[in-house]
């Protein structure tokens, strides 16, 4: 895995929450421009899961094995658009507060699959 990429996740997804946070600090729902940074950090995940998907592949393994390293990044991958979807269904301040807590999940959920990888590149 690049670790790059997954230091690069986790500060823009710690970023959203931060701007989703301060959204709902203010009172106001997810704007269009929530949605736009839901989708870098969306495709940023998308690419760590192929480039996950090629180092499997290749006959690279985690050192924590492949099924909780795919699960991992399945997971990682659900997070943003999930919490994105919820936070359409609650127009609120508390679809920011969503989108927020997604955010930090995905931030953990990278840590984590720093550490399941082994923490060295591919």
């Amino acid at each position: 895995m690049l670790d790059a990429l997954t230091t690069a996740i986790g500060v823009a997804a710690l970023a959203l929450a931060a701007w989703c946070g301060f959204a709902a600090y203010r009172d106001q729902p997810t704007k269009d421009w929530h949605f736009l940074g839901m989708a870098v950090v969306t495709v940023l995940v998308l690419a760590q899961l192929v480039i996950g998907v090629v180092a499997l592949a290749r006959g690279n393994r985690p050192d924590e094995g492949s099924v909780i390293f795919v699960a991992y990044l399945i997971g990682a991958f659900a997070a943003i658009p999930a919490a994105g979807l919820l936070s359409l269904t609650e127009r609120t301040k508390w679809g920011s507060v969503t989108v927020s807590a997604g955010a930090v999940v995905l931030a953990v959920l990278e840590v984590r699959l720093f550490d399941i990888w082994g923490g060295t590149g591919a």
